[in-house]
């Protein structure tokens, strides 16, 4: 039953995370529209969360933009206080989360890789 219910939490401090972000109401100039979270881990006693940041623009500075929502975090945790109803909201950590420019780069290099053997068969 606490699976659940952290797996709940950690749903809708994503879902609440993502619409500050998207809606521009974090005024930290690093967090940036083109920011997404992928997920949210939420401990057992719902101490913590520990929220992976991704970036959707390939050229942005993720770095940054996890920098700036960690300094924004009491801010962020005061607008999922007002909307969770629970004893104490989990205190945020974030977190980069580069697995999906990974999978990019990897699907490129299948891609060349692929393009490179029908080449290399087409000269037979």
């Amino acid at each position: 039953m606490a699976e659940y219910r952290t797996e709940r939490v950690g749903r809708l401090i994503q879902e609440k995370i993502g619409a500050l972000i998207v809606e521009g109401k974090i005024k930290d100039p690093r967090v940036h529209p083109f920011l997404s979270i992928t997920r949210v881990s939420v401990s057992r006693d719902l101490v913590w969360a520990e929220v992976y940041v991704s970036n959707v623009k390939p050229q942005g500075n993720l770095a940054k933009g996890v920098e700036g929502l960690q300094n924004a975090a009491g801010f962020i945790q005061a607008q999922l206080a007002g909307v969770m109803h629970i004893r104490q909201t989990p205190r945020l950590r974030f977190h980069e989360d580069t697995g999906i420019r990974e999978g990019f780069d990897l699907i490129k290099k299948i891609e060349a890789l692929v393009h490179e053997d029908v080449a290399d068969h087409d000269d037979r």
